[in-house]
């Protein structure tokens, strides 16, 4: 383990976000971006945000997965409780931030090398005709962790697709991880999603046609103007050969999108799934650890005095 005094951890206090096509990876990557982070006395916290997709808590060796936060803020809105959805309703959770050591224990799990686990909520878990995952998405977006050690960097392992962004969740991140897997589709992906933090950089607004209240629509264009997100690192995954790797560099580079880092195919990363068994990926450990430095360089030259995001959103009175 390297040893850093507390200060050395430029990714402490932000909130990372791994995105892409369904299939590319983005839990793979969540995990074993975790470990490196851990390996480099980060608290690491991972976010389970994919509202569909089971099976993160296994690929980190933890057997049960912990009781939805959905639940501990009092429930969807579609159920009755009280977490709305935040394109009907962009106001905040009135206490977006969690405390680890005073969050009940239901709600938690920790794996072997002291990584936390956290889950924003299952749809399926509602029931059918429960409603869409929308407060879900709520929770995705304004949850802060507060850690105990000082170095706490949350990981947020999101939902396939662009659907989260239109809810505030991408503006809500300090940075992001695109992961790309050798198709097209996740080509495009990326590219989407690096040109939209460009256009949110420009000043893009949310579409806030159908709020009829106008405190709402100020809060929804509010959270776009004062946007946390700063970079988006590229990742291509599960490459095979060095032509598939220059294949998708090629196609990136001509869409205006470079290349943080590669992460080879690894066949034991297949079956660990296929298995329900923990990621091990020993043999990826060098070309991760070139991931978090390449964070480490883009997200962390952001001081806490410039990151220029509100603490949370805030309530419309």
């Amino acid at each position: 383990m390297v040893t850093r005094p507390i200060e050395h951890h430029p990714l402490a206090d932000l909130r990372i976000g791994v995105l892409g096509k369904g299939g590319s990876g983005k839990s793979t990557l969540t995990v074993l971006v975790a470990r490196a982070l851990v390996k480099r006395e980060y608290e690491v916290v991972v976010l389970d945000a994919d509202s569909t997709n089971v099976g993160l808590h296994r690929a980190l060796g933890i057997e049960e997965p912990p009781r939805p936060l959905l639940e501990y803020f009092g429930g969807s809105v579609f159920s009755g409780g009280a977490v709305t959805c935040p394109v009907d309703d962009p106001t905040g959770l009135p206490t977006p931030i969690i405390d680890l050591a005073a969050l009940p224990t239901a709600y938690t799990r920790r794996d072997s090398e002291g990584i936390w686990l956290l889950v924003a909520g299952k749809l399926a878990e509602l029931g059918a005709g429960a409603g869409c995952d929308g407060p879900i998405a709520k929770i995705t977006r304004d949850l802060e962790v507060r850690g105990t050690a000082g170095r706490t960097v949350l990981l947020v392992d999101l939902k396939a697709g662009f659907e989260d962004s239109a809810r505030g969740v991408l503006v809500r991140l300090d940075g992001a991880i695109a992961v790309v897997d050798p198709t097209l589709t996740a080509v495009r992906m990326a590219a989407a999603l690096t040109h939209l933090v460009d256009e949110i950089h420009a000043g893009a607004l949310p579409a806030t046609r159908h709020l009829a209240d106008p405190g709402l629509v100020a809060l929804a264009n509010r959270l776009y103007a004062e946007p946390r997100i700063r970079d988006v690192v590229v990742v291509l995954n599960r490459i095979a050969d060095p032509q598939t790797e220059g294949t998708l560099r090629a196609t990136l580079e001509a869409a205006g999108v470079s290349v943080s880092g590669v992460v080879r195919e690894d066949p034991g990363l297949r079956r660990a799934w296929l298995m329900g068994e923990a990621l091990e990926g020993h043999l990826l450990e060098p070309e991760v650890g070139q991931i978090v430095d390449r964070l480490e360089a883009r997200l962390g030259s952001f001081s806490k005095s410039n990151r220029a995001a509100p603490s949370r959103p805030v309530e419309v009175s």
